[in-house]
């Protein structure tokens, strides 16, 4: 069997040498004004976290009926489309 411990070894000591051997030079993005300004890019609903999950959870909810009223047009339209050839 094969001494796969020294092989590893080597490799990794191969590998970190390599990446010494490197110049890398990070450029770090310039802060926009907005974060420079302290303000989020977030929505802002004011107040304390609760009140800022009791909008977020208002909001999900009012879009999830949405889709359902939506979905439930599409059905009956659908069906009032097949029915008249369903009667056949």
């Amino acid at each position: 069997m094969h001494d796969w411990k020294s092989e590893l070894d080597a490799l990794v000591a191969e590998t970190t040498a390599f990446a010494r051997s490197l110049k890398v030079e990070i450029e770090r993005p310039q802060p926009n004004e907005a974060v420079a300004q302290g303000t989020s890019s977030g929505p802002d609903y004011g107040g304390s976290e609760r009140d800022e999950i009791k909008k977020r959870v208002e909001s999900f909810k009012a879009h999830q009926e949405r889709y359902m009223r939506e979905r439930e047009e599409y059905a009956d339209s659908l069906l009032r489309r097949i029915k008249p050839i369903t009667k056949r």
